[in-house]
């Protein structure tokens, strides 16, 4: 067993760290970046913004720095995308980035399949209608 493997040690730190977590998150917003349903939801033109908001909560989420509380309060994740228009395709087009980001990581098994059964299950909570219309967002995700 490796230090980063050492019992006590978090899932962020046996996962590689702030590294890890950026790679995700910017392959991520790759694919959001050319997504016709998912890209509009950022009023940001730059997608950077976004991104490090998902990093900062990723990373605390999973035993890193407190970032993301500190700069932005309680995630609230519920809350924070009630303005948004989830629907089960949004939901759908985020897994399917989100799984080719989780996917290009290269992670032990076990990892992978801790990190894609929370995102998954997110993902699913955050559905907020089943209506098709995509409506406007009225502000940024996370």
């Amino acid at each position: 067993m490796t230090d980063s493997q050492a019992p006590g040690t978090s899932f962020y730190e046996q996962v590689g760290g702030h590294a890890t977590f950026k790679a995700l998150v910017d392959e991520f917003y790759r694919g959001v970046a050319g997504d016709p349903v998912l890209k509009p939801m950022y009023p940001e033109e730059d997608l950077g913004p976004a991104a490090d908001r998902l990093m900062l909560f990723l990373e605390q989420y999973w035993g890193g720095p407190g970032t993301y509380s500190a700069e932005r309060g309680h995630p609230r994740l519920r809350l924070r995308h009630q303005p948004f228009h989830v629907n089960p395709d949004a939901r759908d087009r985020w897994l399917l980035h989100m799984r080719a980001a989780v996917d290009s990581l290269d992670l032990a098994p076990v990892h992978e399949a801790t990190l894609w059964d929370y995102l998954e299950r997110a993902a699913h909570a955050m559905v907020n209608t089943f209506d098709e219309d995509p409506g406007v967002p009225r502000r940024s995700l996370l």
